[in-house]
């Protein structure tokens, strides 16, 4: 081969490693967002858009039903989907779903907003910590100001996205200030989202040829029966995601914290307060992505104290009692917070049974080691007080003597002559402090 003709062969090849791949807009990119919106639901998503960023896909489509979420993670998810590099479409699906809360942070963010039939969307403001009613302390008054920095941030915030995206800039400015919430009929009629669709390829006939502006360029949309790929989290993610849910993070710390006091209670018995260990470590990492407060948890390790001190201060069941009414409030403060929009943990259907199940157990070890402490000693020498035995030899005053099927020496205040009957009245060491037996009913 002529050297010219090898030289235009490798310059054609190495320009073939060093320009990227065509684009291929051959398919939509999909991603399921469940529950609890946290810092792994803001890591899915921007997996995705990198993911789709890279491949060219035509669109990322993000079929979203939650209940709300920490505002953190909602602020910056919101700001990935404004910055994104192609079309981001959220969907809320299916019937029955809803974007609540956090939830319309990001529908009202995306470049197209949709809904199925059956769904809602709203109530987007902030959680307060303290609760209302009665005469206002000094606490109080704080806890006002703070959650009314709260409501200006999240209102001005919604009110931003919503005016970027020309979308109803009073209805998201009510979700914020008075938790308005509407269906999604509602929500097409006032201008919140751009569609109703009964499923996807319902929403991709919908949006065919529509013009979407990515950044500052304009985007034609032509998704129709184009292959639809699923991004599904890493299984780390996923793992991180599940006991990041409050109700699940509450979870763990009451099983952690019963597993601790099984142990405690009981030395030696390991599985217990191995178990709980581990439910308290899966529960630190969940509380370095909740926001929570300490106040909650404080009252909850409150409560577990009170249960131990019934053990060694007997109050007839009192101090069980205020250790549940401590686990209770302390399980319902636990993330109530600004920060956590639209979530709290189930009281009558998740926290009053925990509880109850806990100090039923609680119970059964309190009454079960009360009773086995009560009773007189069963092994070692000192069951040998009161057992009656015989001198093997003279008692004068010390001696030997057969007590339990084995010889003892043993002490004597009076002189016992060999073969008597005799009684162990004390233990000294390994010698017995005896006297001659009294003559028994």
């Amino acid at each position: 081969m002529k050297p010219q003709r090898l030289r235009l062969l490798l310059a054609g090849l190495l320009c073939w490693q060093v320009l990227p791949a065509p684009v291929s807009a051959a398919h939509v990119n999909v991603i399921e967002m469940e529950g609890v919106i946290t810092a792994a639901s803001y890591e899915h998503l921007r997996q995705a858009i990198d993911q789709s960023e890279l491949e060219g896909a035509a669109a990322l489509l993000v079929e979203l039903d939650t209940p709300g979420g920490v505002l953190g993670p909602t602020q910056q998810m919101v700001q990935l989907i404004l910055n994104a590099g192609l079309p981001v479409i959220v969907f809320v699906a299916p019937q029955g779903a809803w974007a609540a809360s956090a939830g319309a942070f990001i529908t009202i963010a995306a470049h197209v907003a949709a809904m199925s039939p059956g769904t809602s969307i709203g109530a987007a403001s902030p959680i307060s910590a303290g609760g209302e009613g009665g005469e206002r302390g000094e606490d109080d008054e704080r806890t006002d100001v703070a959650m009314e920095k709260v409501e200006k941030f999240t209102t001005a915030f919604i009110e931003s996205v919503a005016k970027e995206r020309g979308r109803n800039v009073e209805w998201a400015r009510q979700a914020v200030r008075e938790a308005e919430a509407i269906t999604a009929d509602e929500a097409l009629e006032l201008g919140v989202i751009d569609y109703v669709a009964r499923g996807r390829e319902d929403l991709f006939r919908q949006l065919q040829g529509r013009e979407v502006r990515v950044g500052d360029e304009f985007v034609s949309l032509e998704l129709e029966g184009l292959e639809v790929r699923p991004i599904e989290m890493t299984l780390l993610t996923r793992f991180v995601s599940f006991i990041a849910q409050p109700q699940v993070a509450a979870l763990l710390v009451l099983a952690g914290m019963m597993g601790l006091y099984l142990e405690f209670q009981q030395p030696g018995m390991i599985f217990p307060g191995v178990v709980g260990a581990i439910c308290l470590v899966l529960a630190g990492i969940a509380f370095q992505i909740l926001p929570f407060s300490w106040v909650g948890l404080l009252l909850m390790v409150a409560g577990i104290g009170l249960m131990g001190a019934e053990l060694f201060f007997p109050s007839y069941g009192l101090l069980l009692v205020a250790g549940a009414g401590s686990l209770l409030l302390g399980g319902s403060m636990l993330f109530d917070v600004p920060d956590i929009q639209g979530v709290e943990i189930p009281f009558w259907s998740l926290l009053v049974p925990v509880v109850v199940g806990f100090t039923g157990v609680a119970a059964l070890v309190v009454y079960a080691l009360g009773r086995s402490m009560s009773r007189g000693q069963t092994a070692g020498v000192e069951e040998l007080i009161g057992m009656q035995g015989r001198s093997a030899t003279e008692l004068a005053p010390s001696g030997k003597v057969f007590v339990r099927g084995e010889y003892w020496n043993a002490d004597a205040e009076v002189e016992i002559a060999s073969g008597e009957a005799v009684e162990v009245t004390a233990v000294n060491g390994m010698r017995l402090q005896v006297r001659r037996a009294r003559a028994r009913d």
